[in-house]
């Protein structure tokens, strides 16, 4: 299991990243196959590359079983660069998503605060001690309508750690087969064994260079689409 380079130049690597494969290990001592470890093994100078060895070049993450595009430093300064843009909401991102039940707008935007708590992120209005709740916005759009279900696209504006299934947990439409955020809404079409989540699309500006990347649905999720016609 092995990401897909989509691009790569002497600044930086776009890849595609398969579901099932960790961003980086969950201990150092961990011998499990990563995205970190393909990284190393294929640009072995990356290793000095940001401000955390156990996740040289990584400035942005997709959670284990969501699959899609990401962007790698590989020096320096392409990841100081990309880490402002980052943080300063210049990186414009895509996800398509497949939430349970009907919507019943065409389009919305979710600006509910969150907060990690342990190994999830919770609503901060749903905690007692709100002090360290982070801002955090989503924008859906809807694609077309299943029986049950409904296909997203996704824009989230901030990067917060699960942010997109639990922003649309809480507007009880959690993605399909989202066993951690699901609850008692959790459906799964059939076959498919991870939640249906990709991210789909990558843009930002490096070197005045505009760069654009795009990432089809892989079979997994395509074939789960199919079998809801």
């Amino acid at each position: 299991m092995i990401p897909k380079i989509i691009y790569e130049d002497k600044d930086l690597a776009v890849i595609d990243k398969p579901a099932g494969l960790p961003v980086h290990a969950a201990n150092k001592n961990s011998d499990t196959e990563t995205v970190v470890s393909f990284l190393i093994s294929r640009y072995p100078g990356i290793g000095k590359v940001g401000e955390n060895a156990e996740r040289p070049g990584i400035v942005h993450r997709l959670d284990k079983e969501t699959s899609g595009i990401m962007v790698v430093a590989k020096n320096n300064e392409t990841f100081y660069e990309l880490k402002r843009q980052f943080q300063q909401r210049k990186v414009e991102k895509k996800y398509i998503a497949l939430a349970c039940g009907i919507f019943q707008k065409e389009s919305g935007f979710i600006d509910t605060p969150l907060q990690k708590f342990g190994p999830k992120t919770r609503l901060a209005s749903r905690l007692s001690d709100t002090t360290k709740a982070k801002n955090a916005y989503t924008e859906y759009k809807v694609v077309k309508f299943y029986n049950g279900y409904t296909l997203l696209e996704i824009r989230p504006k901030t990067g917060r750690q699960h942010q997109i299934r639990v922003h649309l947990a809480s507007i009880n439409h959690p993605i399909a087969c989202d066993k951690l955020y699901g609850r008692k809404a959790l459906k799964c079409p059939a076959g498919l064994n991870r939640h249906f989540l990709h991210a789909t699309y990558l843009r930002f500006r490096l070197k005045s260079a505009l760069m654009e990347f795009e990432s089809e649905l892989p079979p997994d999720l395509s074939e789960a689409l199919k079998s809801l016609d």
